[in-house]
């Protein structure tokens, strides 16, 4: 026997809620439109060219983005913008930003240095970035799930 509308309307929302509880549903939303995208991503259209801010910028962003484990966002940014598969070199992108590291963990993405850097402005005047590990206290809209790289980071730092 079938079930009726009325009982798989249910069923749909408690899957749908248990999806939601144990962090999946965004993970399957934006896998699906990773998908999409590739599917609708037209080989024969050539892209125009990356300019070298163009490149420097999608860097800094796919690193935060990994390191946020935000894969599917990454993919979807490698696939639209012509960004190199294989990640630039740290040391490459602290040398053309013309910044350096003061911190000794190289894990922490180089945007959180940047925005720490503009938050809390510069020493003696000193115009490169100090790349460092952030002070901003974690956002934790959803406490039921694995916190992120960058609440570990905060955690760490606490």
């Amino acid at each position: 026997m079938e079930p009726g509308p009325v009982s798989r309307g249910r069923a749909d929302a408690v899957l749908k809620d248990t999806l939601e509880k144990r962090g999946v549903l965004g993970h399957l939303k934006a896998r699906i439109r990773a998908e999409v995208f590739k599917a609708l991503d037209d080989e024969s259209e050539p892209r125009p060219t990356l300019s070298h801010e163009n490149l420097l910028i999608n860097e800094l962003i796919r690193e935060y983005l990994e390191f946020n484990k935000y894969k599917y966002t990454s993919s979807v940014l490698i696939a639209e913008s012509g960004q190199p598969v294989v990640p630039l070199d740290r040391q490459f992108l602290i040398r053309e930003l013309n910044a350096f590291e003061e911190s000794k963990d190289n894990t922490i993405p180089l945007l959180y240095g940047i925005l720490a850097h503009f938050l809390h402005g510069t020493k003696d005047g000193i115009q490169h970035t100090f790349l460092k590990g952030s002070s901003l206290q974690p956002l934790n809209p959803n406490p039921g799930r694995q916190p992120s790289g960058r609440e570990q980071m905060d955690m760490r730092e606490k």
